[in-house]
This record gives structure tokens, C-alpha cells and sequence, in this order.
């Protein structure tokens, strides 16, 4: 075991460029044995870049890093895995077409090798026994990836990475993806790392989880560290002012209590899904911010998914009544006028290999028609600059590709497609998960602004404290049923909403 409180990394005077954009500007971080770091800033401010760097990922522009004493240059996560730094990465780390067993040894099969073929049996048992050891006991490694939901896929990968037995571990953006029960399980290995004298590295949005469960956080803005905080020393609103550069108080949430309309734009009418939802009736009005809470596997998502027609409902209906219209599939629903964001952003809300400018013109073709079907070029430039200036997606032109954005600014594509696109109804799907306190406001702010613009929105958020501060009317979920509905007017109880999804 080794000694707590030694340094085993040290980045010294680091820099990362791409092109003219500087991620990493002179940076220098020491982390030590025993110790968990958290690394907490705005999206774009540099925290996944170093991690990334330390990780074998991809090279720093300039400056040095020591690990255990010795220079540390890793050309691949390979390399970085083989000396004892494990990283679950931020974006989705498994492939789907191949088992779970086969994902927890991907690119380590050679001890299962019998002559020309791989003993699968024996890489399954194996497998099973990485996913046990991390207290992972539900998970068949037999079975294909694809069977897995986000959550269980992120689980995984949690266990490809510890049953390398890591000396550093970096948690990059990883409990955004967990439901509470796959938080607590990868506290429990963070802490029980730090207790045997190991590392960790963790990177998050969720200040309460960060105060909490960091002993260190260091604080990133614009690729530079602002300030290194001991636990100590953690509180909220001054963390959040080092992090975006001005006092930021409260949580941004409405003060106001304006009501909606009667009207009714969206109504389920006893639907039923092929898994999770049995004669599920809802009623969105003009107007209206709708919260849809509970755990995570209570339906909540299904009921977002089967609102936009991308989940299949066997009986039912999905009804928009001023326009008579029955909602069959997500194609049906967006031409009318309805838009939707995925929890999954980058598999279902995003084209991460095109350019901002086709992910966001991609809901606006009939709006930059020239003469059909040709689009208006000019038109279509200022549709999406429009989208990138009122935003402020940092981006080095709308031509770069999504995929090098934040997380925080992959987000504001998002929500831009959908304003660009002037929805009248919006379905939002766990959408500040992964972004700042600076871009939740400027979203909770966008949702305000929808609501007095007529606009209707449901949200669906396994945030209490989002829910209750934005929210009209809140639905409360448990087994595919609504089991409490609370109105803005009366005033939210945390306990008692809590209370309605256990």
C-alpha cells in the first residue's frame, strides 16, 4: 500500500492548442496518494482535456508530466492502462454489437486465447467475476451489449476499467449517466481507492456530489487554474464564482409563479407501451412547464420517448387537439410542431461527425427554402449564426464539427435546432445533464422565455431541485404510473415529492 499524501502525478506547465483555440493554457496540478480531486469548472474550461492528456488519449502541446517520479509521456490508453491509470471516459465506451464480457476485455484477450480462438466461456466467467467484484451483481456478461441501457452500459465500463486494479482512476462526466444506485457504487470504489492509498480524478457538473465526495476540487475557467480548494474550504457560491469569473447566487430557478393557459396541446389518452407504461394518460397545456420526476426506472423516460413517437405504443393515443392530429412516429410529430431532446444527446439529439451548422440548420429546411428544393445559402447562414450568437456556442466557426465541442456547447446545439426550428412543443429529456451552473442558467432562462412565448414544454428531469424551481404543474412517477401530481401555486415539498417515488 503506499503512503497517503505522496505525489504520484504532477503536470507541470502544460498547454494544449487546437488550431487557434487554447484548451490548456500553462497549467500545473499535483495529485497525491490517497487523495480524490475533483476538477470542476464551465464546459470548455480545460478539466477533460488534461484528464484526457493523462490518460494516454492524446499528446499536450507543450509542458511535462511526472508520474511516480519518472516522466510521463503516454502514447495510448493502452500504455496508460498498462502503468496503472484507468479512465472512464465521458462519451459512450462500450460497442454494442459485441458482449459484455467481450467490452470488459476488449484489447486485453490474450490470456483467453486457446491456439487460434478465444475461450469464451472462461472470458465470461472472468467478466462476471470483474462485474461482481465492483458490487455490479445484475449484469449477465453474456449477454450482448445492445440489451443494456445507458446506465448499464456505463456500469461496465466501470469494471473494465477497475479490473485492471488502476493505481490513478479518472471518472470523466461518468455519475451524469447513473442513477442513484450506480452513484453510490462508484463512490464506494472511489473511496475505497483513496483508503488503500490509490487516487482518484473526478470530473463533474454536480457541485453537491463534488463538496461531498472530493477532497481537493481544482477550478478551471478558459484553460487556466483559477484556484485549488481543501475540503475545508468548499462552498458553493464561492466555488461558483471562481468558476465563471463573476458572484452567482441562488440556484437560477423562476421566482415567478405565471400561470398557463387552459388550453390543451398535447394530451395521452391511456396509453400503453410495450414495457413500462400501462394506460398512461397526461395532459400538456399552452404555456405550460410540465415536470415529469420519480427514480430512474420508474417510466419516465418511456413516457418522453412515447410522447415524440420514438417508443411504440400498442394501445391509446398520442393527441395534439388543435390541429386533430394523432402522433405515430417521431417524423409525424415533428412536423408538428413538436421537438424533442434526448437524455441520450450524443446517440439520438446530435450528428457528432457534422458541423454545427448542419446540426442545427437540420430542423430548419422549409424555414431556408429558395425555391424547392433548393435552400437559400445565405439564408441558412444566418439561421444558424443567429442560434450561435444568442447562445454563446463556443465554437471556432459553425463548420467545426460537434464532436469537438464541450459537453455544455454540444448542448446548446441541441436546444438551438429546436429554437431555430420555433417548436411549439418541447420534450426535454434530462437536459442540463452534463453542463455547467453557468449554461443551466442560461437554459433555465430559454425555457422562461419559451413559457411567456406560448410555448409548451415537458421536462423530464431526475434533478428534485430543477423540477421544483421550473416547473408549473409536477408529476411524480413510480412503476409506470403517476403516484402524486403538485401545483406551483401550492408550493413543492421535497420531502413529500420524495415520499410519491419510493
Amino acid at each position: 500500500m503506499a503512503e497517503k499524501g505522496e505525489v504520484v502525478l504532477e503536470v507541470k506547465d502544460m498547454s494544449k492548442n487546437f488550431g487557434a483555440t487554447i484548451a490548456l493554457n500553462h497549467v500545473d496540478i499535483q495529485l497525491k496518494t490517497g487523495e480524490i480531486r475533483g476538477l470542476i469548472g464551465e464546459n470548455g474550461s480545460g478539466k477533460s482535456t488534461v484528464s484526457s492528456i493523462i490518460a494516454g488519449m492524446q499528446p499536450a502541446t507543450d509542458g511535462e508530466m511526472f508520474y511516480k517520479g519518472k516522466p510521463w509521456k503516454p502514447k495510448t490508453m493502452l500504455e496508460a492502462s498498462d502503468h496503472g491509470i484507468g479512465m472512464i471516459v465521458q462519451e459512450a465506451g462500450t460497442i454494442e454489437s459485441i458482449t459484455v464480457a467481450e467490452n470488459i476485455f476488449l484489447g486485453n484477450a490474450k490470456k483467453f486465447m486457446k491456439g487460434p480462438f478465444v475461450d469464451k466461456r472462461a472470458m465470461v466467467k472472468e467478466a462476471q467475476k470483474a462485474l461482481e467484484d465492483v458490487g455490479i451483481t445484475w449484469i449477465n456478461a453474456a449477454l450482448p451489449t445492445r440489451l443494456l441501457d445507458m446506465q448499464e452500459r456505463k456500469l461496465v465500463e466501470v469494471a473494465k476499467v477497475m479490473c485492471l486494479n488502476p493505481e490513478i482512476l479518472i471518472v470523466d462526466e461518468t455519475t451524469t449517466a447513473l442513477s442513484q444506485k450506480g452513484r453510490e457504487l462508484l463512490y464506494r470504489i472511489m473511496h475505497k481507492m483513496a483508503d488503500e492509498g490509490k487516487s482518484v480524478i473526478i470530473i463533474s457538473h454536480d457541485m453537491e456530489e463534488m463538496t461531498s465526495e472530493c477532497d481537493v476540487l481544482t477550478i478551471l475557467r478558459d484553460g487556466v487554474i483559477i484556484d485549488n480548494l481543501n475540503k475545508e474550504d468548499f462552498e458553493d457560491n464561492k466555488i461558483k464564482r471562481l468558476m465563471v469569473g463573476r458572484e452567482i447566487k441562488g440556484n437560477y430557478y423562476r421566482i415567478d409563479n405565471d400561470p398557463y393557459e387552459e388550453e390543451v396541446v398535447l394530451k395521452a389518452d391511456c396509453i400503453t407501451t410495450l414495457e413500462e407504461l400501462l394506460c398512461f394518460n397526461l395532459e400538456l397545456h399552452k404555456g405550460e412547464i410540465l415536470g415529469i420526476g420519480g427514480l430512474s426506472d420508474c417510466g419516465m423516460h418511456t413516457v418522453g420517448r412515447a410522447l415524440y413517437g420514438l417508443e411504440e405504443v400498442i394501445d391509446g393515443e398520442v393527441v395534439l387537439p388543435a390541429r386533430n392530429a394523432v402522433i405515430h412516429d417521431s417524423i409525424e410529430a415533428f412536423k408538428s410542431g413538436m421537438g424533442y431532446v434526448s437524455k441520450n444527446r450524443d446517440t439520438e439529439s446530435l450528428e457528432l461527425m457534422a458541423p454545427v451548422k448542419e446540426n442545427i440548420q437540420s430542423t430548419g429546411y422549409w424555414k431556408n427554402l429558395l425555391v424547392k428544393p433548393f435552400i437559400d445559402f445565405k439564408k441558412e447562414k444566418r439561421y444558424v449564426q443567429e442560434q450561435i450568437d444568442n447562445l454563446s456556442i463556443k465554437c471556432t466557426d459553425m463548420h467545426q464539427p460537434v464532436r469537438f465541442l464541450s459537453g455544455g456547447n454540444k448542448q446548446k446545439v441541441v436546444f438551438g435546432k429546436w429554437i431555430a426550428g420555433d417548436a411549439e412543443i418541447l420534450i426535454l429529456d434530462c437536459p442540463t445533464r452534463g453542463v455547467d451552473v453557468g449554461v443551466k442558467a442560461a437554459m433555465y432562462q430559454l425555457m422562461y422565455e419559451m413559457k411567456k412565448n406560448g410555448k409548451s414544454i415537458i421536462m423530464i428531469s431526475e434533478e428534485l431541485p430543477e423540477l421544483m424551481g421550473m416547473s408549473d404543474r409536477l408529476i411524480i412517477m413510480k412503476d409506470g404510473r403517476i403516484s402524486g401530481e403538485f401545483m406551483r401555486q401550492d408550493g413543492f415539498n421535497e420531502h413529500e415529492l420524495i415520499n410519491y417515488m419510493i
